[in-house]
């Protein structure tokens, strides 16, 4: 939802937890077991598959802004793996409907409300947030970090 990772492999690889392959590949069946995930073939390599969110996937958007939020408050988490939830916390519903507009159009097709990107938002802020806490490492643990 948040890092636009549709496919298992980069789902995998990009993983910060480090989920092993079969478990990945057990909770991805499961969520399209219980129709959050939908699956299709990737017309671009026919061993691929693509993974989309639901309509119903999508709708939980402000439950997981709202976890985010409270996690912010209540975990120690890093700036990196918090500034998203404090995004969408403080942008609020508006934001919110917005993020879930954009989702429709990544996941279902539906036609762009906006010309602003939510998860361009999120994700450059990730990125940026990674960045300066890969900066205040010893160099001898820098280069360990891709």
């Amino acid at each position: 939802m948040f890092g636009n990772r549709r496919h298992f492999r980069e789902l995998l690889e990009n993983s910060m937890e480090g989920i092993a392959s079969n478990i990945l590949s057990a909770r991805l069946k499961h969520l399209v077991d219980i129709g959050l995930l939908s699956r299709s073939d990737d017309p671009s390599h026919k061993q691929k598959v693509i993974y989309s969110l639901s309509e119903s996937a999508i709708q939980l958007v402000p439950v997981m802004a709202t976890i985010g939020a409270w996690g912010r408050r209540h975990r120690p988490a890093t700036r990196e793996l918090s500034i998203r939830a404090q995004l969408l916390e403080e942008g609020g519903p508006e934001l919110w409907e917005e993020f879930m507009d954009e989702l429709r159009v990544l996941h279902l097709g539906a036609s762009p409300k906006s010309e602003f990107s939510v998860l361009q938002k999120l994700t450059e802020a990730f990125q940026a947030a990674a960045e300066a806490t890969k900066s205040e490492l010893p160099s001898s643990d820098r280069d360990k970090i891709k």
